[in-house]
């Protein structure tokens, strides 16, 4: 497993043990880690006294969801993804509109703004989707790696 990389996402306020949990796991990890962190700034808009709560809007948005990869978990057979967030409870708006950065833009344009807030929730499902099913793959680690196949017009006779 050394050489693969550990891989967490993480927002501090939004669930503090996993980000705990994270950090312990890329500390212990016997190659690379990332850990990805929401960051709350000024620039966003708000009073930073409401960064953990406007992490966990973020999160509980799905327009930042939550995980950690362990390749350590692969090579022992199990998931190595494993899903810190559920499903988005509340839409992106609610998040959104608490910054502003999303709100300038909602009065530059609001018919647009209000497309992509659509968007971003259909993007948001989506993910989830995805990252549930990938949670789910269980990698044989007693299996040989599969050698790719060579196309046909590269094959000699």
């Amino acid at each position: 497993t050394y050489g693969h990389v550990y891989v967490a996402r993480v927002a501090m306020g939004a669930k503090d043990a996993q980000t705990v949990r994270a950090f312990v796991e890329a500390e212990a990890h016997p190659g690379p880690s990332l850990i990805i962190a929401y960051s709350p700034c000024i620039a966003h808009g708000y009073d930073l006294a409401f960064g953990p709560r406007q992490s966990k809007l973020a999160v509980d948005s799905g327009q930042w969801p939550l995980y950690r990869f362990d390749p350590v978990k692969g090579a022992k057979g199990e998931p190595p993804l494993h899903l810190d967030a559920d499903a988005p409870t509340i839409s992106p708006a609610t998040y959104m509109r608490n910054e502003a950065r999303f709100r300038m833009a909602e009065m530059v344009d609001p018919v647009r703004f209000r497309h992509l807030l659509d968007r971003a929730a259909v993007q948001a499902a989506q993910r989830v989707a995805i990252y549930e099913q990938l949670a789910g793959i269980r990698v044989d680690a007693a299996a040989p790696p599969e050698r790719p196949r060579e196309p046909e017009s590269e094959r000699k006779e």
